[in-house]
């Protein structure tokens, strides 16, 4: 076999070699299979594994094209064999595949997934921190198909556990550390945070990497009510030979909406102030954010690259080193107005313009001032602003949405 990045890409997707497994998930109380993950396999083929071949797919910038493949041989392959409708289809999503739909050819296989199989696409919290809007994105397009969403390797990256509300997924997959290991102060902060979340949304708790009786017992200790790993089969053909269950159906997110002032702007709490009395809201928020108790994510929209001023630089740069995440959004913005800070420059024209908006979420702790300039010709002080100061944990996650989905990946950012 060609070992050239373009030969391992085109034997990969070369017909009949890209033969996925399916890994078993349980219900851990009854044994009885909910659902299959499916996973890349090239059986056969020296040289051809996941690592490899994404590897060369990324040197060649076709990780997208080799992802989709991957989805479309797990799909198809679920329907030839006719995989009961109650039990559930996991696929993993690359991040490079994030902001780009289907290529053509596939367009009838996902509308037929739908009305026979319930699939459930796994994100990361990497693919989060890269691109959160076209993360977003992917999950309103997987939701608008009646598809499941799940957050892969909870805990294994504290800083996943900030991300969680705003993915909302519908499972919760915990890292397989969480399970194989003796836990610590780190390992249960994490569980709170996930428990929390759980309680919070009725997402279901599915705990991997299950391979012993001791596995098991840790995965029930903690709440998981499914699982999977080697105790109950390994990946291979998809056959289902047992009782079969289905998992709980969960809501769903609200889609982002278009600022957040559109959440607020017809609440009875409603105030208008000058700027001069806002600042110390906003100075109050982000001292929350950095609370030694609960790192939040911070968000904040300025209007104009000129309102992120030099002492607002300065303690945006001191808070970025306490936070998991901290983003800056205004026309203009820069990619990185500080080391570390994210920037979102917003296009002539978004609404978000007219608006100043501080959103700090945590796993326990949600507050946000959304505010919406009144136009008015005087000193920057005087300037009046219609605004609400809300800790309302769905009003915040929601805004928080919002301006999640204006962060678009950096080399996106570049081209524009």
């Amino acid at each position: 076999m060609d070992l050239h990045p373009t030969g391992i890409v085109e034997a990969a997707l070369a017909p009949g070699r890209l033969v996925p497994a399916y890994q078993p998930i349980v219900e851990l109380d009854t044994h009885r299979v909910v659902a299959f993950e499916a996973l890349a396999r090239w059986p056969g083929q020296d040289g051809l594994d996941p690592a490899t071949v994404f590897g060369a797919a990324a040197a060649l910038d076709r990780v997208a094209e080799v992802d989709w493949a991957c989805r479309a041989a797990a799909i198809g392959a679920a329907l030839e064999a006719d995989l009961p409708g109650e039990v559930s289809l996991f696929v993993n999503v690359e991040p490079a595949t994030l902001g780009q739909r289907p290529p053509a050819g596939y367009e009838d296989l996902l509308d037929e997934a739908p009305d026979r199989i319930r699939v459930v696409l796994e994100l990361t919290e990497r693919a989060l921190l890269r691109d959160p809007a076209h993360v977003l994105s992917m999950v309103s397009w997987a939701h608008e198909r009646g598809w499941g969403i799940a957050m892969d390797d909870v805990g294994a990256e504290p800083a996943s556990l900030q991300f969680l509300p705003f993915v909302a997924p519908e499972v919760v997959k915990l890292d397989l550390s969480l399970i194989q290991q003796i836990h610590g102060r780190p390992q249960s902060e994490t569980m709170m945070a996930v428990l929390a979340h759980v309680e919070e949304t009725g997402a279901v708790l599915l705990a991997e990497g299950i391979e012993t009786e001791a596995h098991l017992e840790q995965a029930l200790s903690l709440g998981a009510q499914y699982g999977q790993g080697w105790a109950f089969g390994r990946p291979g053909p998809l056959e289902v030979t047992g009782p079969v269950a289905s998992l709980p159906e969960v809501k769903k997110q609200s889609a982002p909406t278009v600022t957040p002032f559109d959440l607020v702007e017809d609440s009875p709490r409603l105030r208008r102030s000058p700027k001069g009395l806002l600042l110390g809201l906003t100075y109050q928020l982000e001292r929350r954010a950095v609370s030694p108790h609960e790192p939040a994510i911070l968000l904040a929209a300025f209007q104009h690259r000129e309102n992120f001023t030099a002492p607002t630089a300065l303690r945006y740069e001191q808070m970025v080193q306490r936070l998991p995440f901290v983003a800056a959004f205004a026309e203009g913005m820069d990619v990185e107005p500080v080391p570390g800070v994210r920037g979102a420059r917003l296009e002539p024209g978004d609404p978000l313009i007219g608006e100043w908006t501080v959103v700090v979420i945590g796993p326990h702790y949600a507050g946000a001032l959304i505010a919406r300039d009144c136009g008015e010709d005087v000193a920057d002080l005087d300037r009046h602003f219609d605004y609400v100061l809300t800790h309302q944990r769905e009003v915040v996650l929601r805004a928080g949405r919002s301006l999640m989905s204006r962060i678009v990946g950096a080399d996106a950012f570049a081209r524009n």
